[in-house]
């Protein structure tokens, strides 16, 4: 299988089809990873606001489902996620580049916002379902890194499908699974580059983790939904 020009063409879908719509829900990552990165400039950012993009963000990609402890809670239970996402630590973060992921300074500040997030959201949950063991979903921190940081790919159950169809990536959330990620797209870089560019014209400049974001996300949905259309 032609892994690289599958992933070309599925992620032109990808987004030719949350354009196809102005309201699309797809777009609500446009407007969260928009919101963060204007916060990231202000003394004051608005918490409340930001904290709402996020939920309703999350609301649109599935993370909200009756099953979720999120329903349990309102918009603000975000704030403290905001508020530590917004450190000025994180700042390298914010739509980088996949190479910076070869240098340990870079998989060190993405392993800390990583399990920072963890941490705080397994809290949220024990107060809704006391005595639950396991960490909170990958799925989960990843879509909330992907949402606000465009610094990582959201490993949801699309995504994770997608990955499946080419033996040389991890389907778990790591640094292994990111440096397999990073020299492919190193590896195709010209060819993905003017594609990210092409998606780049309307005012949202997207990094290039949102790129593999939709590529394999979209191979996945492919796969396991062949007459549907993309209408996350």
């Amino acid at each position: 299988m032609d892994t690289t020009g599958l992933f070309v063409d599925s992620a032109k879908k990808f987004y030719d089809e949350t354009r196809a719509d102005e309201n699309s829900g797809s777009r609500s990552w446009e407007h969260c990873y928009k919101a963060f990165g204007e916060a990231r400039a202000l003394s004051e950012p608005d918490f409340d606001h930001l904290s709402l993009h996020l939920a309703f963000y999350l609301a649109s990609w599935g993370m909200y489902r009756a099953s979720s402890f999120l329903v349990k809670k309102d918009y603000r239970v975000h704030i403290p996620a905001v508020k530590e996402i917004l450190k000025a630590d994180y700042d390298p973060l914010y739509g980088t580049d996949c190479a910076v992921y070869k240098e340990k300074p870079a998989r060190r500040l993405l392993g800390k916002i990583y399990g920072e997030l963890g941490s705080y959201y397994k809290g949220v949950r024990d107060s809704v379902r006391p005595g639950v063991a396991s960490p909170v979903s990958e799925t989960l921190i990843t879509k909330i890194l992907m949402g606000t940081l465009g610094c990582a790919p959201a490993y949801d159950r699309y995504f994770c499908a997608g990955l499946k169809t080419d033996k040389r990536f991890s389907r778990v959330f790591g640094i292994e699974s990111i440096s397999q990620l990073t020299d492919f797209y190193l590896g195709n870089i010209e060819e993905f580059e003017t594609l990210r560019e092409s998606f780049s014209r309307r005012g949202v400049k997207y990094p290039q983790m949102k790129l593999i974001d939709m590529g394999f996300w979209q191979i996945g949905f492919d796969l396991e939904n062949p007459k549907k259309e993309n209408t996350s």
